[in-house]
């Protein structure tokens, strides 16, 4: 006897959990009150919508990679160039970690998405923490705040100012640039929108790593009939 998927409307056995041409889950009748009728044994098994996610595990899977890629995405971290990447990688590695533990492993890539969010968030907390505690130690405890404000000078005098007279702006704007920069409130909001700019970033990458690592598992792990 067939069915037909009420997603892609191709027939569907029966006995069948799930569709064998888009992977929907499909709903099943248990024949155990029928007389005559003997239900097969997986038609008491709970059955996991692929679109929803277990949030308990699911935590435990976004802490064990949030945290340390956060860590490494820091503005301050010695890799801190593929940050981006870094935090794709992990929601990707969430998403796969989850799975391990879900019967059956499939997921949707919306769900995979979600997953990435949650991962983006915390680590981006993470990597939004780290740089400003870096900083904090550097600037009052290792007493490293010359050589940070000498940096910075350095920086918008010769690279910035440099970028602004080649864009064509104005001798007098400029001075004002760069008397705003140099100031203490500069500084602290240049760091700032950094620090900001990155966390959108990692937010961003990880839902689209968290979306690519469902898709990924899907292909792996698509149930067959």
């Amino acid at each position: 006897m067939e069915t037909t998927c009420t997603r892609c409307h191709q027939a569907v056995e029966a006995d069948n959990l799930y569709c064998p041409a888009c992977g929907l889950p499909q709903l099943l009748y248990s024949a155990e009150n029928v007389p005559g009728q003997v239900a097969p044994e997986h038609f008491n098994e709970p059955i996991r919508d692929a679109g929803t996610v277990d949030w308990k595990r699911a935590m435990r899977s976004v802490l064990a990679v949030a945290v340390p890629a956060g860590l490494v995405c820091s503005l301050f971290s010695p890799v801190s160039l593929f940050g981006l990447l870094w935090m794709a990688v992990a929601a990707a590695w969430a998403v796969a970690l989850y799975l391990r533990s879900q019967r059956p492993a499939w997921i949707t890539i919306g769900a995979g998405a979600r997953i990435g969010l949650v991962t983006g968030l915390l680590g981006g907390w993470i990597a939004a923490a780290a740089s400003g505690g870096t900083l904090f130690v550097r600037r009052f405890v290792l007493h490293e705040g010359k050589a940070i404000d000498d940096t910075w000078q350095t920086l918008i005098n010769d690279q910035f100012a440099g970028q602004w007279t080649a864009a064509g702006v104005d001798a007098q704007t400029i001075a004002v640039l760069k008397t705003w920069f140099l100031s203490p409130e500069g500084r602290a909001g240049s760091i700032l929108g950094s620090i900001v700019l990155l966390v959108t970033g990692l937010i961003f990458f990880a839902v689209g790593g968290g979306a690519i690592g469902a898709r990924l598992q899907a292909r792996t792990r698509r149930p067959q009939v």
